[in-house]
C-alpha cells in the first residue's frame, strides 16, 4: 500500500526578478513500512522535497497525497491535526523547547491531543531510549545525542504512521550519530512506521530499503537496495 505520494511536484522561489526552480517535476511513491532515504549534495533539493512531502510547505505545482488523501490545498488548521497524529518529525537541530524538561518535550504532542496517557507513554519511550534518569533535565543539560533521543521520542509519542527525519545525525559526532540512527531504525521497525530520511551520507543510504537520489532538483536515480 502506498502511504505517501508526490505527483509531478515543482517548487520555485522568486529571488528578485528571477524564479529559482528548486524541484523540477518530481514524482515519488512510498509504500507503507519502507525506510526511504532522499540523498543528494547540498542544494540538490532534498530538504525542500521533505518539507513538501510532510505538508510543511506547498508545491508550486503538483500534488501531495498521504494515505490517498490530497493534502496539497489543505489549510493550516486542517494540516495541524494531520501533522500531530499521522506524522512525526526529527530535525538536525533537535528543535526542543528550552523551557520544558525532556519529559515535557516528549509529552507535548500527546497533550495537544488531550491524551490522558501522555505521561505514561513518554516514560515508556524514555526508558526505551535509556534516558529515564534524565527525564527532568532541561535541553541545555543534555548532550547532543541525548537531545536527539528526546526528539525521536517526541516524534514517536503519537504513534505516527510516517516519520520524517532531516539530517538527524548532522549535528552529532560519528559515535552518537551511529547510535541515534540505529535507535531510530529499531523503533521504526518495532512500530512498523514509514521512515523518510534526508541525508548526504552514503553510509546511511546503504542501510535504507530504497534511495532516491536528487541532483539539481530532479530525481536522477530511484532504486531499491539489496541487503
Amino acid at each position: 500500500m502506498t502511504i505517501l505520494e508526490a505527483r509531478q511536484i515543482t517548487k520555485t522561489y522568486a529571488v528578485g526578478d528571477r524564479n529559482i526552480c528548486v524541484l523540477d517535476n518530481v514524482s515519488v511513491a512510498v509504500p507503507a513500512g519502507e525506510f526511504l532515504v532522499i540523498k543528494g549534495s547540498s542544494g540538490s533539493g532534498k530538504t525542500t522535497l521533505l518539507t513538501l512531502l510532510s505538508g510543511l510547505d506547498k508545491p508550486s505545482s503538483g500534488r501531495i497525497l498521504i494515505e490517498g488523501r490530497d493534502i496539497t490545498d489543505l489549510k493550516e488548521d486542517e494540516l495541524a491535526p494531520l501533522r500531530n497524529t499521522t506524522i512525526g518529525f526529527v530535525f538536525q537541530s533537535f528543535h526542543l523547547a528550552p523551557s520544558l524538561t525532556a519529559m515535557e518535550n516528549i509529552m507535548f504532542p500527546a497533550e495537544l491531543r488531550r491524551d490522558v496517557r501522555a505521561e505514561e507513554k513518554a516514560e515508556i519511550l524514555l526508558r526505551r531510549v535509556g534516558l529515564i534518569e534524565r527525564s527532568h533535565n532541561f535541553p541545555h543539560q543534555l548532550s547532543g545525542g541525548e537531545k536527539q533521543r528526546v526528539a525521536i521520542c517526541r516524534a514517536l509519542i503519537n504513534d505516527p504512521k510516517i516519520v520524517f527525519a532531516d539530517e538527524p545525525t548532522g549535528n552529532l559526532d560519528s559515535a552518537n550519530g551511529k547510535a541515534v540512527l540505529e535507535l531510530l531504525l529499531e523503533l521504526q521497525k518495532e512500530r512498523q512506521s514509514t521512515l523518510v530520511l534526508v541525508t548526504h551520507s552514503t553510509e546511511i543510504a546503504e542501510m535504507a530499503d530504497r534511495v532516491v537520489l536528487l541532483k539539481d532538483g530532479k530525481i536522477v536515480c530511484d532504486g531499491a537496495r539489496v541487503h
